[in-house]
């Protein structure tokens, strides 16, 4: 863990709304000040810094700006490398921004904060552990004089998955008990993802069994669950304990839980074999589940399943169709673009396509050079360039979309051309094994890529279920009245009469609020 450090920089702050933050001010440098606790050693890393109009005197606990629900903030940034205490540098309007440079900062007032990104995993997951971040400070442009920030907080890192950020418990001393007897870190090595990285991989995540597992020689079904971008290990905790709580509460019905880890520097790749990231569906297919299998009483009659949001959905519908012989059942919920006809406002297959709407992309590019949304999607869908990086498909600036790498997209990663070309072949292997859920207000569109998929079924006489929620959104779509995740609920339920149609076991009555989790 990096050792609480100040260090002393010298910056120019940056940029904010191009349309909406007109006329520049002439702004004096931001100076970021080592304090007395700065440390010895050097650092590295991407050096952030924020800015929002300020609304009222009360500080806001942090700053900062992301594409999609801190689109209008403002961000500048720069790569710096042997940082040591006292040294000064300054950002200038020569370096990275958005929405503009530094110098069409317009008069104003604004909650400004400096970040140092030491692992470059901002662009993904925001701060984290070992970042070094400044307090919040208010200024009033044009300044009279240089306004201080002083990078004088290390974020802690989390000493347990069962302990909140702030340090606290997450459960008493019995439930935690609980918890860890039955929620289990691995890190499995991978020999094919370690053979195409030149380096050590492993495949990371949680294993849940039932409550009574260690009490009897039975076997379950399996319920493989991957989330959606921005997550990772700590999210997948937090669902695993809820899982286990609604097991317990027998509002689930007793199962395996494989909580899986998708998230990469890249982003999420989405169990896909990709030209960038490596062989993760191969990996999970031929190395991962035949662990799972060894070290767990898994039946496999009974079958393995797969449940995902969002990016996660997209998984899960992935590896159904790529490997129908190995799930019995795909439970995507709010699939990321599985048609590329309606990429975002984007259809791949027209010639001279542009992307107009480029605030995501061009606030990635400050962010960190990858594990942005859209740079996720092209580490996973695009072929790999010359440089050892994808492919991009289309150009930050302009829009414009490059033909060949569209492509390659449409050609290996289109969801509904595989449907079109694979279901007549394997029919008796995939019929009845699609469910898919989306609400008919999806915040990002998704609803409209489900009905050409949902197209696609109809067409190829597919046996699939597809399901739009009324009035629901990509972030509320499993909740229902007060019970959080009544979604979740039902589709395990779903899962358990595919496995054991002919099982008496039914949920139960709900549980008071109190205890749903």
């Amino acid at each position: 863990m990096f050792a609480p450090r100040l260090t002393m920089l010298s910056l120019a702050l940056l940029t904010t709304a191009a349309s909406a933050w007109a006329e520049p001010a002439h702004v004096p440098p931001v100076q970021v000040v080592a304090g007395p606790a700065a440390a010895a050693e050097t650092s590295s890393g991407r050096l952030l810094v924020f800015a929002q109009k300020a609304e009222g005197d009360k500080a806001p606990d942090s700053v900062s700006a992301d594409p999609f629900f801190k689109k209008d903030n403002f961000v500048a940034a720069r790569e710096v490398t042997g940082l040591r205490p006292g040294a000064v540098l300054a950002l200038t309007s020569k370096d990275l921004a958005f929405p503009v440079s530094i110098d069409r900062l317009p008069a104003g007032e604004y909650w400004v904060q400096a970040v140092l990104d030491r692992d470059h995993s901002y662009a993904y997951s925001g701060r984290g552990a070992g970042d070094v971040v400044s307090p919040v400070v208010k200024v009033t442009l044009p300044a009279a004089a240089p306004v201080t920030l002083a990078l004088d907080a290390v974020v802690p890192e989390r000493k347990s998955y069962w302990e909140r950020p702030d340090g606290k418990p997450m459960f008493s001393a019995e439930d935690r008990a609980i918890v860890e007897a039955r929620i289990k870190p691995f890190a499995f090595d991978s020999k094919a993802l370690s053979a195409f990285s030149g380096k050590p991989v492993q495949m990371r995540g949680f294993v849940m069994t039932p409550p009574d597992y260690d009490k009897d020689t039975r076997r379950y079904p399996v319920v493989y669950f991957t989330h959606g971008f921005t997550a990772g290990m700590a999210s997948l905790a937090d669902s695993a304990a809820g899982v286990l709580s609604q097991t317990g509460n027998k509002r689930l019905p007793p199962m395996i839980w494989v909580f899986l880890d998708q998230s990469l520097p890249s982003g999420t790749h989405e169990f896909a074999d990709s030209a960038n990231n490596g062989p993760w569906g191969t990996a999970l297919t031929t190395e991962l589940l035949p662990e799972i299998d060894r070290l767990y009483r898994t039946d496999l009659k009974a079958g393995r399943f797969l449940m995902g949001h969002s990016s996660g959905g997209w998984a899960a519908l992935w590896l159904q169709l790529n490997y129908p012989k190995l799930f019995r059942g795909s439970f995507a919920t709010s699939p990321d673009f599985p048609d590329f006809t309606a990429f975002g406002e984007l259809d791949l297959t027209k010639p001279n396509a542009v992307k107009k709407d480029l605030v995501m992309e061009q606030m990635e590019e400050v962010l960190g050079e990858y594990g942005g949304q859209m740079q996720s999607f092209e580490w996973v869908f695009s072929p790999r360039g010359a440089n050892g990086r994808p492919q991009r498909l289309y150009d930050r600036q302009t829009g414009k979309v490059d033909p060949k790498v569209a492509e390659y997209w449409l050609t290996h990663y289109d969801i509904t051309r595989i449907v079109r070309q694979r279901w007549p072949s394997q029919k008796a292997d995939l019929d009845g094994k699609l469910h898919v859920y989306v609400g008919d207000k999806d915040d990002f569109g998704l609803d409209g890529g489900v009905r050409r998929l949902e197209a696609a079924f109809k067409d190829v006489g597919a046996v699939a279920e597809v399901r739009y929620v009324p009035g629901k959104g990509h972030f509320d779509l499993y909740a229902e009245g007060k019970e959080r995740m009544a979604l979740r609920r039902k589709m395990g339920w779903d899962i358990w009469k595919i496995a054991y149609p002919d099982s008496t076991l039914t949920d139960q009555p709900p549980m008071p609020q109190s205890a749903q989790r």
